[in-house]
């Protein structure tokens, strides 16, 4: 066998890992999502700002991290919420649609947000060449992000590849309430795990976990959360990143009888809810359009079929 040949082959098997994975991912997610109780805290205006880069570097070995100066979005950005980026025209071809990313940093001090993505089609590939001192086209924050019940005292927040970018804001708030928050970051190896110096700068226990040693394993990594938490469940759980640690979560969450909120992704066009195309996986009359990403979530509760929703101490929630 060719070196050629050879490579064709294992680009052959990683898109077929890939297309299993998004398989899983589609099944475990059937009955699970539900649309949250009405909101308590009133969502900040997104604004459409012109944000100057000024750090744009490679992280790990699959991604890169964008620093932006927004103080408008910075301020005001809730844990979960996301933003709409424009992506600047690249040799005469125009990318037509802005693509979404969570706000995986807030700081409000500085007047700057941090996003971090992977360079996975035309849009991502054109936001790589884009340098230090240009600027990118901004809407946000967008969407419904994640909320601590308000009698919270610990936290479990579970993420995957740049799914950790949208619990990422959570440790944040975590870390100014005083919650206890214990952090499972996963990814392919070590060297593509997101979020471990942020992780330990707030005073998160971070948990890291991966396929290649085998930790990230579901049974594994259940088996282990179930006899960390044996004596003390946490009081809520928040995830993104994989259905199937969705999946995970839920079934956690009905074990301890504490509520779970995750993150979903979808493909967006406009981030706003114009374009009514990001239905969410939630079942409803078909003569009544469901509920979208966009603006009904990201953040969606996640129960097992026939659960009853789980609160701590009356669930109000504190951010």
């Amino acid at each position: 066998m060719t070196d050629m040949t050879a490579t064709a082959h294992e680009a052959l098997a990683a898109l077929r890992r890939q297309q299993a994975f998004a398989a899983a991912d589609e099944v475990a997610l059937e009955g699970l999502i539900a649309v949250r109780p009405p909101e308590r805290m009133l969502r900040p205006d997104p604004v459409w700002d012109d944000a100057p880069v000024l750090v744009h570097e490679v992280v790990g070995e699959r991604y890169r991290r964008l620093v932006l100066a927004t103080n408008t979005i910075a301020t005001t950005a809730l844990a979960g919420q996301f933003l709409m980026i424009t992506v600047p025209p690249k040799g005469g071809e125009r990318i037509l649609l802005p693509r979404p990313m969570a706000i995986h940093r807030r700081h409000p001090n500085q007047g700057t947000v941090e996003v971090i993505y992977g360079v996975a089609g035309r849009g991502t590939t054109a936001l790589a060449d884009v340098v230090v001192g240009e600027s990118l086209l901004v809407t946000g924050p967008l969407g419904r992000g994640f909320e601590f019940p308000q009698l919270a005292r610990t936290a479990l927040m579970v993420g995957r590849g740049v799914g950790v970018c949208a619990i990422m804001g959570s440790v944040e708030d975590a870390a100014r309430l005083g919650i206890a928050a214990t952090v499972v970051l996963s990814g392919r190896s070590r060297a593509n795990l997101i979020g471990l110096d942020d992780g330990a700068e707030l005073g998160a226990t971070v948990i890291p976990v991966t396929d290649d040693d085998g930790s990230s394993a579901l049974p594994a990594l259940g088996e282990r959360l179930r006899g960390l938490f044996a004596w003390a469940p946490p009081d809520v759980i928040l995830v993104c990143g994989a259905g199937v640690l969705a999946r995970l979560a839920a079934e956690l969450g009905a074990e301890w009888g504490v509520p779970v909120q995750v993150s979903l992704e979808a493909h967006m066009a406009c981030g706003l809810g114009y374009c009514h195309g990001c239905a969410a996986p939630v079942a409803t009359d078909p003569a009544v359009e469901g509920p979208l990403v966009c603006v009904d979530g990201p953040v969606f509760d996640a129960r097992l079929p026939g659960c009853a929703p789980a609160t701590v101490g009356g669930g109000n929630p504190a951010v």
